[in-house]
């Protein structure tokens, strides 16, 4: 059975509906439109959308940022302006019924979305699933209630839907598409023009600005003893914005101004492949950084009341993508007050300057496994699903 979707030449246009709520989902909207534009060539994209999808032609209702929240604390402090968001979006698609809603991640805002949207006839789908396997595993039942269909990026997310008899459908990651199976590193500093003799740490303190303004001041201290060590150690910090680097900018000036370092806005898979460890943030950025295959160390700081909150709800060995992928501790995990220099800089150096054959090996098991053609399967299961016949 091929995965290439032939070619529709229906002439009337079909409307589809996508929300996502920050730069990895934009990333995952814009492979499934041009995956869809490639059927339907004169289809239209309308709801929240990131650059990317604008860049497809994508009309954004609202600005992508407004969902942009991470922790049960800091959407509390939004939750006025989110119901909003919400209702204008129901009222919207209510009336401008699309051929299907597309709820890609921020699974607290679109599964509600999709469930409301669902009751108005509309087909939805759930484009990542959300951690039910991690915690409120009872979710799952919402989110059938919610969602005609579940579009899974990991094989052991399906796995946990089968068992609950759940329509999903595992369709494999677009950056394991994306991201070739050997990142050349002398290329990336090529491009970026970095010198390719010296050891280069990248710092990834995240694309939120709560989670930057709290992890900077480990990393940089953390940066001060590794340079005293290795003063021809290079340091390098991709930010997603000139926003975010603008903040980072200022937090460097104040804790440690003296440290040289170079930062690179919207190059952060050239800026990982580039550079021989990274410490970084969790987030999607983790699994970008397996494919590429560069080995990390992975931290997590949330505000305290979302950290002892998440503390008891979540039943997780593990936090990060990749140590999820295998089943065991593939990459450090540092958690909270965990994140002291005590425990970064040792993790580091084992890293930068020990040999990480058998890892890379783990990683390219990782990256052939998620490598499936995700874009266009999921717009064939989307596809599949708006010919059929009842919501």
């Amino acid at each position: 059975m091929t995965n290439t979707i032939k070619e529709n030449h229906s002439s009337s246009p079909k409307v589809f509906a996508i929300v996502v709520g920050e730069h990895s989902g934009d990333t995952l909207g814009a492979g499934l439109m041009q995956a869809i534009i490639n059927v339907y060539p004169d289809a239209k994209f309308v709801g929240i959308g990131g650059p990317k999808m604008q860049a497809l032609g994508f009309e954004s209702l609202f600005a992508m940022e407004e969902l942009s929240v991470m922790g049960i604390v800091e959407v509390l402090g939004r939750i006025r302006r989110l119901l909003f968001v919400r209702k204008s979006l129901v009222e919207y698609f209510s009336v401008n019924k699309p051929e299907v809603f597309i709820g890609i991640d921020a699974p607290d805002f679109n599964i509600n979305l999709e469930a409301k949207l669902k009751h108005h006839g509309i087909k939805t789908v759930h484009y990542v699933s959300p951690s039910v396997w991690a915690w409120r595993e009872k979710r799952v039942f919402k989110i059938a209630g919610a969602t005609n269909l579940v579009l899974s990026l990991l094989p052991f997310e399906k796995a946990f839907y089968d068992k609950h008899n759940v329509p999903c459908k595992f369709v494999g990651h677009t950056l394991a598409d994306d991201i070739p199976l050997v990142s050349d590193k002398a290329q990336a500093r090529a491009e970026l023009g970095l010198n390719n003799c010296k050891k280069i740490l990248a710092l990834m303190p995240g694309s939120r600005g709560g989670e930057l303004s709290r992890l900077v001041e480990p990393f940089l201290a953390s940066a001060k003893v590794l340079l005293a060590e290795d003063p021809s150690l290079t340091f390098v910090v991709p930010m997603i914005t000139e926003h975010r680097a603008q903040q980072f900018r200022a937090l460097h000036q104040q804790f440690a101004p003296e440290i040289p370092l170079t930062v690179f806005i919207n190059q952060t898979q050239t800026v990982m492949a580039a550079s021989d460890c990274l410490l970084t943030a969790s987030g999607t950025v983790t699994l970008e950084a397996a494919l590429i295959k560069r080995p990390m160390v992975i931290t997590y700081s949330f505000n305290w009341l979302t950290y002892l909150l998440g503390k008891l709800m979540v039943k997780l060995k593990y936090f990060s993508l990749p140590n999820l992928m295998v089943n065991r501790a593939l990459v450090p995990e540092l958690l909270q007050r965990e994140v002291t220099v005590d425990n970064i800089v040792p993790l580091i150096k084992e890293r930068l300057y020990q040999d990480q054959s058998a890892l890379n090996e783990a990683f390219t098991d990782i990256h052939r496994q998620l490598k499936q053609n995700a874009s266009e399967q999921a717009a064939k299961a989307v596809i599949e699903l708006i010919n059929q016949g009842h919501v």
